[in-house]
């Protein structure tokens, strides 16, 4: 980071988000001109991080938007995302939703079941257009990561088998409102190993040749997201490579290859700062108390998830100490038997790797505000989303009046 944290702690208090926005543009150049000249859209999955200035910024590199709501379709062409740049994705996709991507016409809608084919068809009709549709195929291949981020086996609850899917696209190239172009999947996310990849790109290019047999002609090749980040001591996917393993197996096939990075944009890009309230010991036991919490980083919580935690410019023997927040939870914690020294009051701690699935991620669950945002380019900082107060946070409710409780 080339701004002083206690510069930016002193300046926006804590907790706080900070990006590193040259660093974004990094990962995007990289995961880019992995492609060569092959025909190719990064499609930032914008669930990692929905900050307006964060899909701006990549949109600015020429980037599309993977979106799994319409209030994501919304933020990306708000922050000046192409309409023909955007995926709108999600299991569960409501008509007034769907009238609205259509309506926007985006460049497609991802579909993860034939009754969803149904609805968007009648839909289309209504409106007197063609829905530009992908079809998300379950290849299932066993991705070799977390279960709750595992979306590529049939027991989970994302897409359709392959005989479906062929079933879908005919059903498709008939209909006068549905217009097969496209073909998607997605095995998981924190992927670490190439060969769940390249051997889910093999059977999915198969059937996009057995299609183009048939007269269905595919032109975007969805390889979803999910390259690794380094959290701890993980080996990860050098982009390099994950663009050979593709096109290794697309080869004869004139697709545009479409990918969705999110955790390999973000996460790396970005840290979470917060002070330390106090120290406790409990027999045996110490806790640093800080002023995160659960509601700000919910990953520890949810997916038992690692974070490297380091004390800013503070010396002195370490001893492991749990690393807890405010919330009224046991659940509440950031992390687990951390190497630190003696702390003190409004001392500094930094939690790597929070750039993705942090912020987003996060609630006002015990009535706290979240945390400001911050992104830092060329060595500047800039404020991008305000320290949420409590009026903020009571605005919608309307318990206030209790003219109807009399």
């Amino acid at each position: 980071m080339s701004v002083e944290i206690e510069t930016l702690v002193e300046k926006y208090n804590t907790p706080l988000y900070v990006y590193d926005f040259n660093n974004i543009t990094n990962r995007y150049d990289e995961l880019k001109d992995a492609f060569g000249g092959k025909k190719s859209l990064v499609a930032y999955a914008v669930k990692s991080n929905s900050n307006l200035a964060v899909i701006r910024h990549l949109a600015n590199l020429g980037a599309g938007a993977d979106c799994v709501s319409i209030g994501e379709v919304r933020r990306a062409l708000r922050a000046g995302i192409k309409k023909y740049k955007i995926i709108f994705s999600g299991v569960g996709k409501k008509d007034d939703e769907i009238r609205e991507a259509l309506e926007s016409d985006i460049l497609l809608i991802n579909l993860e079941s034939e009754a969803e084919m149904k609805r968007v068809e009648m839909i289309a009709k209504e409106l007197k257009v063609e829905a530009r549709i992908s079809i998300r195929v379950n290849p299932n291949v066993d991705p070799k990561t977390h279960p709750y981020i595992s979306t590529g086996l049939h027991e989970n609850k994302f897409g359709v088998s392959l005989d479906s899917a062929k079933r879908m696209y005919i059903y498709a190239k008939k209909s006068e409102h549905l217009n097969p172009v496209g073909i998607h999947f997605h095995i998981g996310s924190q992927l670490t190993e190439l060969s769940p990849i390249t051997e889910a790109c093999g059977i999915v290019a198969d059937l996009v040749r057995s299609l183009d047999a048939i007269g269905i002609e595919i032109k975007f090749f969805d390889v979803g997201g999910g390259i690794g980040v380094v959290y701890d001591d993980e080996v990860t996917i050098r982009p390099a490579d994950y663009a050979k393993a593709i096109l290794s197996q697309i080869k004869g096939l004139d697709v545009t290859i479409l990918s969705e990075p999110g955790r390999y944009m973000m996460a790396n890009s970005g840290i979470f700062l917060t002070k330390v309230l106090y120290e406790k010991i409990n027999g045996e036991k110490r806790f640093v108390i800080v002023d995160g919490a659960m509601n700000d980083l919910l990953r520890p919580s949810l997916y038992n998830a690692y974070h490297k935690i380091e004390a800013v410019k503070k010396e002195g023997e370490k001893s492991k100490a749990d690393i807890v927040g405010p919330v009224c939870e046991s659940g509440d914690f950031l992390g687990k038997d951390v190497e630190l020294p003696i702390m003190e009051h409004n001392d500094i701690l930094v939690v790597h790797s929070a750039g993705a699935y942090g912020f987003t991620m996060s609630s006002n669950y015990n009535t706290r505000g979240r945390s400001a945002e911050v992104a830092v380019l060329d060595g500047k900082d800039y404020l991008i989303r305000e320290r949420e107060t409590f009026e903020d946070q009571i605005r919608l409710e309307t318990s206030c009046d209790t003219s109807w409780q009399n």
